[in-house]
C-alpha cells in the first residue's frame, strides 16, 4: 500500500455547502443502485445474512453527503435514517474513501489516524470492514463493472424479450405470421 499522507484533496467549502443541502434519499437510491450492480454479487451469503435489516450510512464528511441504506430481501435498499441513528456509520472525507477503494490506504491506518470514523455496532463494523478487505478490487475496474452490468441487464431483459417474441409468434419454432 502506498502512503498517502501527503496533502489530500478536500471538497471545497462552497461546493460542500451546496452538496450538503441536497436531499439524502435520491442520492441513497443512486448509491444502492451502484452497490447492487457492482458489489452485491461478490458478498458471501453469511455476510448478507448478517446485514439483513441493518441500517447503514456512508458519510462523506467534507462533501456533506450521507448515503443511508440497508440490505433487505436480497438487495441493497435506500433508507431514511432521519429519526434514529443507523446501526453503523462509516465517516471519512472523499479523498480517504477514494484511497480506500484504490487500496492506497489501509482502513486500520485511516482509523487509527482518525481519518476514518466508524460509529455504531462494533461487531457489524468489523465484519463489513473485513468483508470489503477480502474483495478483489479487480471487480471494481471499469471493464469488470460494465461486464457485470451487461450480464445483469441481460438476465433481466431476456425473459421479457422471450415473452414478447412468444406473444408476437416469433421464435421457439413458431413461424412468422
Amino acid at each position: 500500500m502506498q502512503n498517502t499522507s501527503t496533502p489530500a484533496y478536500r471538497i471545497p467549502e462552497p461546493v460542500a455547502r451546496v452538496l450538503g443541502h441536497l436531499p439524502r434519499y435520491p442520492g441513497s437510491v443512486l448509491f444502492v443502485t451502484g452497490l447492487n450492480l457492482v458489489l452485491a454479487r461478490h458478498l458471501h451469503p453469511d455476510t448478507l445474512h448478517m446485514l439483513e435489516g441493518r441500517s447503514l450510512r456512508i458519510h462523506v464528511a467534507d462533501a456533506g453527503l450521507r448515503f443511508d441504506y440497508t440490505w433487505r430481501n436480497g438487495a441493497f435498499r435506500a433508507a431514511r435514517h432521519d429519526v434514529a441513528e443507523p446501526d453503523l456509520t462509516f465517516r471519512a472525507n472523499a479523498w480517504d474513501f477514494h484511497c480506500l477503494l484504490q487500496r492506497r490506504e489501509d482502513p486500520d491506518t485511516l482509523f487509527f489516524s482518525r481519518r476514518l470514523v466508524i460509529e455504531g455496532d462494533t461487531e457489524l463494523g468489523l465484519m463489513v470492514k473485513n468483508t470489503l478487505d477480502s474483495i478483489d478490487m479487480a471487480v471494481f475496474q471499469p471493464r469488470a463493472v460494465l461486464r457485470d452490468v451487461a450480464r445483469t441487464l441481460g438476465q433481466r431483459l431476456m425473459p421479457r424479450a422471450r415473452a414478447a417474441q412468444a406473444s408476437a409468434g416469433i421464435g421457439g419454432g413458431v413461424g412468422i405470421r
